[in-house]
């Protein structure tokens, strides 16, 4: 990429918000959250709806520099969703947040596996959060994704190279149940997943994608598998 290209990517408007300040999306980091519009699925349970729907942010990566230009010494790490934040290419991006000496946290999908081992293999991102969003069977009726084979490189790229992640999944109890979640429990036990297994309920706003609501099932803790140690949030 030249560098009037490189300036020109990180000018363009594709950040949808920017949190300055979070304790809790990085573990044990002080970080900011940077929100870029676009996503490759379209989960039922999704709320981010006008992230997701977006084509134009009002922040550009380079706004973001900016920002972070000021918080150095003070935060120490900068967290990159959306939406799907692997929609965009994030290298050059990643490169100058790691030159002002933060961290980077990468919340995905996984269905970008090339971009994730890329940013994996030069160093530019620190930490992921991947979204284990369902089992193959219903992998396409929940995200309206056809790409679970994706999905599934980038799960093996990440344990191949030992990287530091944690894998999670949203349940609303209309969706999965705790067959469904017992099923992701083996095949990440099956491909050497050894970290925390963290599930978040489903937050009902009153606008996602699906359109539903929250459930009046309850998912059955008491059969969930034990070959991994569940965390709820």
């Amino acid at each position: 990429m030249s560098i009037n290209n490189e300036s020109n990517s990180l000018k363009k408007l594709i950040v949808s918000d920017l949190t300055t300040f979070t304790h809790l999306d990085y573990p044990d980091h002080l970080a900011c959250i940077v929100w870029l519009v676009g996503c490759n699925m379209r989960c039922d349970f999704c709320y981010n709806k006008d992230i997701v729907f977006s084509k134009n942010g009002s922040l550009s990566l380079q706004d973001v520099l900016d920002f972070l230009n000021k918080r150095v010494g003070l935060l120490d790490a900068v967290v990159l969703s959306g939406g799907e934040a692997t929609t965009h290419d994030l290298f050059n991006f990643c490169k100058e947040v790691k030159s002002l000496g933060f961290k980077i946290k990468l919340d995905t999908n996984g269905l970008n596996p090339n971009q994730v081992k890329l940013l994996i293999e030069k160093n530019l991102i620190d930490y992921i959060a991947l979204d284990y969003k369902a089992p193959k069977s219903k992998f396409t009726t929940i995200t309206h994704s056809n790409k679970f084979n994706d999905f599934s490189t980038t799960l093996d790229t990440i344990i191949k190279y030992d990287f530091p992640f944690e894998v999670r999944t949203t349940i609303h109890n209309d969706l999965l149940d705790y067959q469904d979640v017992n099923i992701i429990i083996d095949d990440l036990v099956q491909r050497g997943y050894k970290n925390h297994y963290f599930l978040q309920e489903f937050l009902d706003t009153g606008d996602n994608i699906g359109n539903i609501s929250t459930s009046i099932k309850r998912l059955m803790k008491d059969k969930l598998s034990k070959k991994l140690n569940i965390v709820f949030r």
